[in-house]
């Protein structure tokens, strides 16, 4: 509970965009603390996770598929790389650019991030029931699609 000295004003407990900002927060403190344990980052999980679904690409289409700027995608690339998570090769359509290639390694610790942010949901959303906790994530995802596609 929290105490009446750290209690927010009232007309921000019952914005939308004040409480999602706070769940938001308390979230990257969650996932940036579950992955360090594991020896990754939010960005890997991101990256992997795209790799697997989409199969093998250029840095740009990655970056571009997984929100993240592309001098990010190279650094978290690079860490992934040195792991053998991941192999870089020239494209051979044009040898300027590199494609992307999820390794065996990187499918398995993929596998155990999926573990590490299972327990981050159940961290995070521990105090709703299951029902509430899907309902929450269809809602979150409405509102999410809607601005991505309202977004110039």
């Amino acid at each position: 509970m929290i105490s009446d000295d750290a209690r927010p004003p009232e007309r921000l407990r019952h914005a939308a965009s004040w409480l999602i900002s706070q769940a938001s927060a308390q979230s990257h403190r969650l996932v940036a603390d579950g992955f360090a344990a594991a020896g990754a980052r939010g960005y890997h999980y991101r990256l992997l996770a795209t790799l697997e679904e989409y199969g093998p690409a250029s840095q740009a289409d990655l970056g571009r598929r997984a929100a993240i700027d592309r001098s990010d995608v190279v650094a978290a690339l690079n860490e992934m790389a040195a792991k053998k998570l991941v192999e870089r090769a020239p494209d051979p359509a044009d040898r300027r650019r590199n494609i992307i290639t999820l390794t065996p390694a990187g499918r398995r610790h993929l596998r155990e991030l999926d573990d590490v942010l299972a327990g981050i949901q159940d961290a995070l959303l521990a105090p709703l029931s299951p029902p509430e906790r899907v309902q929450l994530t269809e809602l979150l995802t409405r509102v999410t699609d809607h601005h991505a596609k309202t977004r110039p």
